[in-house]
């Protein structure tokens, strides 16, 4: 490649790239920076709001609400005033942030603590697990959203969405929450794992500010003193360290596991596949000691040399990795919870259903007599009699020997209403008894004259 075409590529990738283009003004952003440090009046007030809303969400494990509290919590101004701060050497605005920083935490734990000792829902929703255990995956989201929201911030149009998507990707208020309910219910586990992926949140938020503002070459503070420059440098360091080492060790762990979990997933529908025997459950728990796999079978039992064999393929997957199989006959009781569950809850279904369908039954033949052709059948009945009559029209089921229902009946009852004789004849009585033979659709009609 020659030097013009060179020289093209990389004038056209720094015009693609430049961060000076659209930049605002140094003073403006950092006034602009300096204004969200501060926590006092509306901020503080908006602060403890947003606690509030993100701990009932985090209560009743309500995704909504808690992006909510996101989207309204100040806690971004403070850590963004610490990377600032040390980007250009102002140790003054580093005091501050960094005060208002403690004390805005302060505030959200005490808050939050309160809030839940005072609620009567105590469970740990699967909104507050999720943030007892972070990894190195948390600090690149934090450190992605801290370089986007720093780059919106530097320029002369801030009112674009990306303010809003860093608060909602970084997620500094839940964890803060999540603090606070460990404290509440005294799970020291909960608290510092909460903690820890605030701390990782705000670290990298802070460290990505310093990174975007050194790389825009912001003018530096004059007459600091190169050593407390060194000695904050190191201390930033150091932290960091801190932060990122154990994170990378969940992070691997839990990569590890899931691997694992896979891996036997893969290894149970592949192996266990027996003709007379099959899988109830499987549990699978990896250790970096001592893994292990346990099944659950039913059906007839494997020997002993079936189970050596599925252990030496379980070891040349997994080398270490323990094999127990639970199963009739081999020392072992069964773990029949899971099928007995099942069977009561089909029990319980089939319960319902009947006694729906009884219900439903029930339902049918009242709608059956209330289609019955009664003012049909009288209208014969007074064709073929002048005289003033009642009619009773009911079908019901007729009952065998052995108490079976089998088949259904249809009852006639034909009267005059002032006692005088029917004068309906043997024929006209057949006629009738066909008439609702075809009517109601029953072969069974009996008609009886009073």
């Amino acid at each position: 490649m020659d030097d013009k075409n060179y020289g093209k590529i990389s004038g056209f990738l720094k015009a693609r790239f430049d961060l000076h283009k659209d930049k605002a003004e140094q003073d403006e952003v950092v006034d602009n920076v300096r204004k969200g440090v501060e926590f006092s009046g509306t901020n503080l007030w908006v602060l403890i709001f947003a606690i509030i809303i993100a701990s009932v969400g985090l209560n009743v494990n309500s995704a909504a609400v808690i992006i909510g509290a996101m989207l309204i919590s100040p806690l971004m101004g403070p850590i963004m005033g610490i990377g600032l701060s040390l980007g250009i050497n102002d140790f003054e605005l580093l005091k501050v942030s960094f005060r208002n920083f403690v004390f805005s935490v302060v505030v959200s734990l005490v808050v939050s603590t309160v809030y839940f000792i005072l609620s009567p829902l105590s469970t740990a929703q699967s909104e507050i697990l999720a943030r007892t255990s972070p990894t190195v995956w948390d600090v690149l989201v934090a450190t992605a959203g801290g370089l986007a929201g720093i780059v919106a911030q530097s320029r002369k149009d801030r009112t674009s969405t990306v303010i809003p998507g860093v608060a909602i990707a970084t997620a500094l208020m839940p964890p803060l929450c999540t603090a606070g309910y460990g404290l509440a219910s005294l799970n020291i586990y909960y608290f510092f794992g909460a903690l820890y992926l605030f701390l990782i949140n705000a670290v990298f938020i802070s460290l990505s500010t310093f990174v975007i503002i050194r790389a825009m070459k912001y003018k530096k503070v004059e007459g600091v003193d190169a050593r407390n420059e060194w000695r904050i440098r190191r201390i930033m360091v150091l932290t960091v360290v801190a932060m990122i080492v154990p994170s990378v060790f969940l992070g691997y762990k839990i990569a590890r596991s899931s691997i694992f979990e896979a891996e036997m997933k893969n290894f149970v529908e592949s192996s266990f596949n027996f003709d007379r025997s099959m899988v109830v459950r499987y549990d699978a728990r990896y250790d970096s000691d001592t893994s292990r796999l346990e099944v659950v079978m039913m059906g007839e039992p494997l020997t002993d040399q079936t189970i050596a064999s599925l252990q030496g393929l379980l070891d040349a997957r997994e080398p270490g990795t323990r094999l127990t199989i639970r199963q009739q006959d081999n020392g072992d009781r069964v773990d029949n919870s899971s099928i007995d569950k099942l069977y009561a809850m089909s029990a319980t279904m089939l319960s319902d259903k009947d006694k729906r369908i009884s219900e439903l039954e029930k339902m049918l033949d009242g709608l059956e007599q209330r289609r019955l052709p009664i003012n049909s059948l009288k209208n014969i009945v007074s064709t073929l009699d002048s005289t003033k009559t009642e009619i009773a029209l009911a079908k019901v089921p007729l009952s065998t020997e052995s108490g079976e229902s089998a088949d259904s009946i249809v009852i006639c009852y034909i009267s005059s209403e002032n006692g005088e004789e029917l004068k309906l004849s043997r024929e006209q009585t057949s006629f009738v008894r066909e008439w609702l033979r075809k009517a109601t659709s029953t072969e069974r009609v009996e008609i009886i004259i009073r």
